[in-house]
């Protein structure tokens, strides 16, 4: 299906022809290595009125240290639920700085201490090596809870887009170890399943992100599985996943215009099965992460208000 600009919600429509001519840059590796060259600039950003800290995080499956954000409140005095943040990107491309507009509303929003890895990526890392460093950052933080001032059995672990899929995956490794507990889930408009055999994964042509940057991403990300033909695991791919029970509460939305339409609303539709408190919104009319690209717009603000909002009460009621 091509989604074409009347189609979109008005607030989007201006911002159809400016994606549209970005759109190949999404589809192949040199695209993405410049992207990647230029968000390297965006490294020393802060957030203004809270500690900013870099640190590197050594890695429990690797020789790598993983450079991690670290965000907290200035004048912290006692121990505070942790933020695992996984930023987006498809599993290709990003860094946690791209994301610091939604962490810094996050952060005002409730007292917490918020990490952010910035993990190994697929052209120079393919999976497990992105999924290991956001674990091992999540298993890093508990270890270090007392230096952190962090409570090592209240974590929230949240995404947007790949770092959705993240999302998603980690709680289900940390449901199946029992490693730690997780008090609830953010992944947003999540990247879930590498099949694309949903009707709205299989061939769209929209602003952003397509089916073509979809496939592209995923035989990056699974380059080495693939190449094996074994396999994929549900922590590579949360969408394979069947089993939901004792997953935490979770928080989440996706857009009408998107590849990941409906491997969201099947994984809300699980997890709601399996007895999950769910708070869900869809948004008619939209391109993939229109919150992040037109965050001034009235259905982009609406959408940054939910995700917030429902931060806030989960928090109020899961952490306190």
């Amino acid at each position: 299906m091509k989604v074409t600009k009347k189609m979109l919600n008005p607030d989007l429509q201006k911002y159809y022809e400016p994606l549209n001519l970005a759109a190949p840059i999404l589809k192949n590796e040199v695209g993405i290595k410049i992207i990647n060259f230029l968000l390297k600039f965006l490294e020393s950003k802060k957030i203004k009125g809270f500690k900013n800290e870099v640190v590197r995080v050594p890695s429990k499956s690797s020789e790598t240290l993983i450079r991690t954000r670290i965000f907290r409140p200035e004048n912290q005095t006692e121990n505070l639920p942790c933020i695992l943040f996984n930023h987006g990107g498809g599993y290709l491309m990003g860094n946690p700085e791209q994301f610091l507009f939604i962490i810094e509303k996050m952060l005002r929003a409730r007292p917490c201490v918020l990490i952010a890895p910035d993990y190994r990526l697929s052209l120079e890392a393919p999976y497990p090596a992105a999924f290991n460093d956001c674990y091992d950052t999540l298993l890093w933080a508990k270890e270090n809870a007392e230096k952190l001032q962090i409570h090592p059995d209240r974590f929230i672990i949240a995404g947007h887009s790949a770092g959705g899929g993240l999302t998603a995956a980690i709680t289900n490794k940390a449901r199946d170890t029992q490693d730690l507990n997780i008090a609830f889930q953010m992944p947003i408009y999540p990247m879930l399943d590498d099949r694309q055999v949903t009707e709205s994964a299989k061939d769209i042509e929209v602003p952003v992100w397509n089916t073509k940057s979809n496939s592209f991403a995923w035989n990056s990300y699974l380059k080495d599985i693939y190449e094996k033909k074994v396999n994929v695991p549900v922590y590579a791919a949360p969408g394979r996943n069947t089993d939901f029970t004792d997953f935490p509460p979770t928080i989440t939305f996706v857009g009408e215009y998107e590849p990941f339409r409906d491997e969201t609303l099947a994984y809300v539709e699980n997890l709601r099965s399996a007895g999950i408190p769910v708070k869900f919104k869809f948004y008619e009319k939209v391109f993939h992460a229109f919150d992040l690209v037109a965050p001034n717009s009235a259905i982009g603000m609406d959408a940054i208000n939910f995700t917030i909002d429902s931060f806030g009460e989960f928090y109020d009621k899961y952490c306190k």
